[in-house]
């Protein structure tokens, strides 16, 4: 909801206020606003729309996931940039099943900016190796597979990688 920067200002206003409570010696009230200090310095790095969104996709509600995303007009301006790939992270996998092209320009674009997690990653290269496969693109699609299966380190993917491995064959 408060732009990138609002959250900083407020996060060195509360710390300020913080440091005075301390001098003066109200010990409770300088921890009090240290925590609160601490909210705003973790939604800077966590985005508090983002978050709704990713509780949203969790539940497997795709509408919610699409309505909180939308209340992000301008995510170049209000998010910082490893949010940014997760908003367009996000946007590509609901996407998916509706328009291939934009989706795969999205997940392309959140690869670009650099999404954290391995296994994020990896579920943008399968979903791409997917976008690939439909477009009849086998070496791509062979390529983005193989990457995912090594950045899936924990075998939550491997069903669906061997899956569109034996679809590959038949192209």
């Amino acid at each position: 909801m408060f732009h990138k920067y609002l959250k900083l200002v407020l996060a060195v206003g509360v710390t300020v206020l913080a440091v005075l409570q301390f001098i003066e010696e109200n010990i409770g009230n300088g921890i009090l606003f240290l925590l609160l200090a601490s909210i705003f310095v973790f939604l800077y790095f966590k985005n508090e729309i983002l978050l709704l969104a990713f509780l949203q996709m969790r539940k497997q509600d795709m509408e919610g996931t699409a309505k909180w995303l939308d209340r992000i007009k301008n995510p170049e301006m209000s998010l910082i940039t490893s949010q940014q790939a997760y908003y367009h992270y996000l946007k590509a996998i609901l996407l998916a099943q509706k328009n291939m092209t934009q989706a795969e320009k999205l997940f392309k674009k959140a690869l670009g900016l650099g999404l954290r997690m391995n296994h994020d990653i990896a579920m943008a290269k399968l979903n791409l190796a997917g976008i690939a496969m439909s477009k009849r693109r086998k070496r791509e699609a062979t390529t983005l597979l193989n990457e995912a299966k090594k950045l899936d380190k924990h075998g939550m993917l491997t069903d669906q990688v061997k899956i569109m491995k034996d679809q590959l064959k038949k192209i």
